[in-house]
């Protein structure tokens, strides 16, 4: 008998752990709603599958993570297979990917390396497993704190959705619900596309993980319309690697299992109840009997619905009963009907309200955005400028340490008639004297102190341009003749140096010459300004200076006395005779003068 229990005992069982978190309640962005329904689903279905334990925890800030990976590495070294689950949020920084706890706060792209847990962490917590390693993220989902993060750094790479994972340990898989660089869904139901499918496939008896999670696919992609693509990485062993090991075949008769199974239906049919039923599909969640007792639970809540509807209606003609036993007044049902209708419009304006400020917010939002890229657009531009001037310092100073220098060398020259070996011609510019005027010119007109096109010949022109370079660019380069050094100068400019200076006329808009253009009654004045036109005055025509100065000398002396009544006429027209004086003739020297004005 001894030796018959030896040959027939089963190989001794495998110790499996596993380790479930769903992060849902974050602190600095919306709630997930799925991620802790769905680590109730996976940690429901591995106790199931026969796991030794199986640890969910929910809502983990980042030391409570660090301590249960930290305990969960304890219990996985003496483990034959150890699982981790985590649904939430994660992401991806320069090719790693982390994952977020909920008191992260991710203000900048340099605080996921303080607030967040990269996933070498957690395969250094199942590393210890002897036969199988398996990781399972359920974190693609789009990452809000990715649009709202500052950058620190312009070359950080933020990537969406997790990046690939090559695992080096052997026996370790690595499985994503959605592909690398694509988010996942939450769906439309209590759990996600993939919790469910992995719950469907993975506690299969005897069914290799490699088959289970490509059933997974199938399932997730017919769901999500083919935009989800769930991903596995790393490698197993050549046998079968199941997570549930399958069930030892039956030696001997065997008691036929739908027999129990119909006896269980029939008693849940007895009971009749939504507790009995729900306890039936526990047991038996797949097949036949549980369709029908699925069916049987959608009989019992219509039956509720109908019960729910129904006295919902008695509840309303008693209140309609009361309503008229008690003769309410019409002012007062009015009265009511309006104050629920005001109350309506207070909400619907209130809603409106809100989405008013929530538009200013995000307005305000782009605009801060598109503020802090300009800001580093001239912050870089700045430094540029600044590298190249002091580029050119230090060529202008290692020119003049050489201009210093080549004297005492001179002085050491041989004498007269001595022989001297030929030195080699140092090294030249590889662009011809033209190309290299042409060059120069070209740089002039781009900073935009050069107006005329760019010749393979150094022109007067050239040279006035020049020297405009060297007064803005603060240099001393020699104008008479083109060289490389100016050639290197005028390119670190990154922009206009020269000011732009516009014909009469015309004024300075950025980088063009627009007219000036004034409006009605106004024109352009000597100093390049709109100025009201003057009006015309008629013209008087010419007369002698000296009858002139006797009319003003006369109207300037006429005494204040009382008109008389007559007018006089002569070439500026006519008027009334001042107070005082009178029409008459005066005698001269050329005989009498035609009439005129005589006074006191």
């Amino acid at each position: 008998m001894f030796a018959a229990l030896v040959t027939c005992a089963p190989a001794q069982a495998e110790k499996r752990v596993a380790l479930v978190i769903g992060n849902s309640a974050y602190k600095s962005v919306p709630k997930l709603g799925n991620p802790a329904n769905d680590a109730g689903l996976i940690g429901g279905m591995l106790k199931k599958a026969g796991f030794d334990t199986v640890d969910v925890r929910q809502d983990l800030s980042a030391p409570e993570m660090r301590k249960a990976l930290r305990e969960f590495g304890t219990r996985t070294r003496d483990a034959d297979v150890a699982v981790i689950y985590y649904a939430g949020h994660g992401m991806e920084v320069d090719g790693t990917n982390y994952l977020i706890p909920t008191d992260a706060a991710l203000e900048t792209d340099a605080d996921v390396y303080d607030e967040a847990l990269p996933i070498d962490r957690v395969l250094v917590s199942i590393e210890p497993a002897k036969q199988l390693r398996l990781v399972i993220l359920d974190a693609c989902r789009d990452n809000p704190f990715a649009k709202t993060m500052k950058r620190t750094v312009a070359s950080r790479a933020i990537g969406r959705g997790l990046a690939k994972v090559e695992p080096t340990s052997p026996n370790t898989m690595i499985a994503f619900a959605a592909k690398a660089g694509s988010t996942a869904s939450d769906g439309d139901s209590r759990n996600s596309p993939f919790a469910v499918a992995l719950s469907d496939h993975l506690p299969k008896p005897g069914l290799d993980l490699r088959k289970a999670f490509g059933f997974v696919r199938d399932d997730v992609l017919r769901s999500t319309a083919n935009k989800q693509e769930p991903f596995v990485y790393g490698s197993l062993g050549g046998d079968d690697v199941p997570l549930v090991p399958a069930r030892p075949a039956a030696t001997g008769p065997q008691a036929n299992p739908q027999s129990e199974l119909r006896r269980d239906y029939e008693l849940a049919l007895q009971l009749a109840t939504r507790d009995g039923w729900e306890a039936f599909l526990t047991q038996y969640p797949d097949g036949f009997y549980a369709n029908l007792a699925k069916g049987q639970l959608n009989k019992i809540a219509a039956e509720e619905t109908r019960a729910t509807a129904e006295q919902k209606a008695r509840a309303a003609e008693q209140e309609k009963a009361r309503l008229i036993a008690e003769r309410a007044q019409k002012a007062e049902q009015e009265k009511a009907t309006a104050a629920a209708k005001a109350a309506e419009e207070a909400r619907i304006a209130a809603e409106k309200q809100k989405q008013i400020e929530q538009a200013k917010a995000e307005a305000a939002e782009r605009e801060r955005k598109v503020a802090e890229a300009a800001a580093a657009k001239a912050l870089a531009e700045k430094q540029a400028a600044e590298k190249a001037r002091a580029e050119l310092a230090a060529k202008q100073a290692a020119e003049r340490a050489e201009q210093a220098a080549k004297p005492a060398a001179d002085r050491q020259l041989p004498e007269a008639g001595q022989k001297v070996a030929a030195l080699s011609p140092g090294p030249t510019s590889p662009l011809s004297t033209a190309d290299l005027t042409k060059s120069v010119q070209s740089e002039l007109r781009r900073v935009g102190c050069l107006t005329s096109a760019a010749e393979g010949e150094w022109t007067s022109a050239a040279q006035r341009s020049l020297t405009l370079f060297n007064k803005y660019a603060g240099t001393q380069f020699d104008v008479k003749l083109a060289s490389v050094d100016a050639l290197d100068a005028l390119k670190a400019k990154p922009g206009r140096v020269c000011p732009l200076v516009c014909n009469f006329g015309f004024k300075a808009d950025g980088d063009q010459c627009v007219k000036i253009t004034c409006r009605a009654g106004y024109r352009v004045g000597d100093d390049n300004e709109c100025e009201k036109i003057p009006e015309k005055k008629p013209a008087a025509r010419d007369e002698p200076r000296r009858r002139d100065q006797e009319r003003k000398d006369a109207e300037s002396a006429a005494p204040k006395s009382q008109a008389s009544g007559q007018m006089i006429c002569n070439s500026a027209g006519c008027r009334p005779v001042a107070k005082g004086c009178r029409l008459g003739t005066v005698k001269n020297l050329y005989g009498a003068s035609p009439t005129t004005e005589i006074c006191n």
